[in-house]
């Protein structure tokens, strides 16, 4: 797969669809209206992983309060994330596995380590119109600032009725 350049603020996100702990098809396009937080993490069962996923969990109903779906990323197998996500207690956040083709997600965002075999830990805010809002990588080993991400939310614009019918027209 050919990686394409990194996104900037404003660009049409690329869609994307991966099958979450549950096996259950996340398809990114079908989001539409809601405000997305992709949060990847490199690799399940790490502390600093496990971590970032219990803030997706722990703040949900913040999430659901800024009209936004949050989800975790990363290149591990569903019955590894199902297992991960029953030891963790996450039953409402979606996990998602990048795993095959491998990292496809995270190459198409620009953020695949090839070196590695797994992504950057990052965070990406999509639009209710599916725009690239917010993007910010992390060190490895550093826990992303879940109330950075929410503050970031609550002050993103609120989408106007003339952008919504350019997303309508434009579908």
């Amino acid at each position: 797969m050919k990686i394409k350049k990194r996104l900037e603020i404003g660009e049409r996100t690329r869609n994307f669809n991966l099958h979450d702990q549950k096996d259950t098809e996340f398809r990114l396009s079908q989001l539409r209206g809601k405000k997305a937080l992709l949060s990847f993490h490199p690799l399940a069962w790490t502390s600093v992983c496990a971590e970032q996923m219990k803030s997706l969990e722990q703040n949900k109903g913040s999430f659901d309060e800024l009209n936004t779906v949050g989800v975790g990323v990363s290149v591990d197998t569903v019955p590894s994330k199902k297992a991960w996500a029953d030891s963790l207690g996450i039953k409402q956040t979606r996990l998602l596995s990048d795993f095959w083709p491998h990292g496809k997600v995270a190459k198409k965002y620009g953020i695949f380590r090839d070196k590695d075999g797994f992504s950057e830990r990052a965070n990406i805010i999509i639009d209710e119109n599916q725009n690239l809002a917010f993007f910010k990588i992390y060190r490895l080993g550093e826990l992303p600032n879940i109330q950075e991400i929410i503050e970031t939310l609550k002050n993103m614009p609120k989408p106007t009725s003339d952008s919504k019918k350019r997303q309508i027209s434009s579908s």
